[in-house]
């Protein structure tokens, strides 16, 4: 038997209304960004909607802004939503073998789709693999794939890829491609140019999957501990600590010149800093929508977009133009 039918779970397990809420809201935002409503913001005379317009926009570079988390967000709760979906096509006679062509079908198609984006955008062949669908197809296949490891061969499993980019980053031999932490001058920008053909091809690196897959594995977690019998205390708790933990990391990281927060190129202290947030606003979504039930209607509309999530981007990011 595998541990999906040995693990009891609780009556959660066939949906958490939090996960859902959680990923309406990041669609939410991403559809007032495409509406450039956030780029108003700025236009407004006032510092406090200044300073949110400041954060409705990603950081230039060494930096963390509130927009740079939705990445994180979208990765994560694709991950947290991972442990449901298999419970609940188990629960419905679905064998293994069904579950795992599901799960590769889907991260071909997730590929697809990120990959026909630029293609749509660009209004020629062209081989662009930044955005957040094309890095989920590889982060969401891994997270399925090592779903029923032990949380420790999870955990150092991420920490062994954050090192290994991070390594790859730091000693990348190219000349011209060799410092790390400058844009258009390191490992991932020569990767851009490699296989789009062009120079300066982009400023967000395509080896970002490599890192990001973190947050989707951590989501896998979080996930079985909403499935789990653990109490809400434990569960929040557990969270807390993780999400604190994972903050310290990542702005320690940055704050002593070990490795700078830079989201474009996914470096770890921004995974670190940003799978902190990620995991505390899930949290406190877990208390406010799960535990004390607030704000029923408000929760009710994040979670009907929440649970169409992939169409609505695939939506919004091309009606954007951007």
């Amino acid at each position: 038997m595998n541990s999906e039918s040995q693990t009891r779970l609780s009556p959660l397990a066939e949906r958490v209304t939090s996960v859902d809420f959680f990923r309406g809201f990041t669609m939410f935002l991403l559809a007032g960004e495409a509406s450039h409503l956030f780029g108003k913001l700025h236009m407004i005379d006032n510092g406090f909607f200044r300073f949110l317009g400041t954060q409705l926009e990603h950081h230039e570079w060494n930096g963390l802004h509130f927009w740079d988390l939705i990445q994180p967000f979208f990765m994560f709760i694709v991950g947290v939503a991972i442990p449901f979906a298999v419970a609940n096509r188990m629960k419905k006679g679905d064998s293994l073998s069904a579950i795992n062509r599901h799960a590769f079908k889907r991260s071909l198609l997730l590929l697809f789709f990120g990959w026909a984006l630029y293609f749509i955008e660009a209004d020629h062949l062209v081989f662009r693999f930044q955005n957040v669908l094309a890095q989920l197809s590889v982060a969401y296949l891994v997270a399925f794939l090592i779903r029923n490891k032990s949380v420790t061969f999870q955990i150092l499993f991420t920490l062994i890829l954050l090192l290994l980019i991070d390594l790859a980053y730091r000693f990348f031999p190219v000349a011209g491609f060799n410092q790390p932490w400058a844009p258009y001058q390191n490992l991932g920008a020569w990767f851009n140019n490699t296989i789009e053909g062009v120079d300066k091809a982009s400023i967000w690196a395509t080896l970002n999957f490599v890192s990001t897959t973190a947050h989707t594995v951590w989501g896998v977690l979080c996930g079985r501990l909403l499935m789990s019998e653990k109490s809400v205390k434990e569960k929040m708790t557990l969270m807390i600590i993780a999400g604190v933990s994972a903050l310290v990391i990542g702005y320690a990281l940055d704050l002593f010149h070990i490795t700078p927060i830079i989201k474009k190129i996914a470096t770890a202290s921004f995974v670190f800093a940003g799978g902190g947030w990620t995991i505390l606003v899930l949290c406190l979504c877990y208390w406010l929508i799960d535990v004390k039930k607030l704000f029923p209607k408000v929760a009710w509309f994040f979670i009907v977009v929440g649970m169409n999530s992939i169409f609505i981007y695939i939506f919004f990011h091309i009606g954007s133009g951007d």
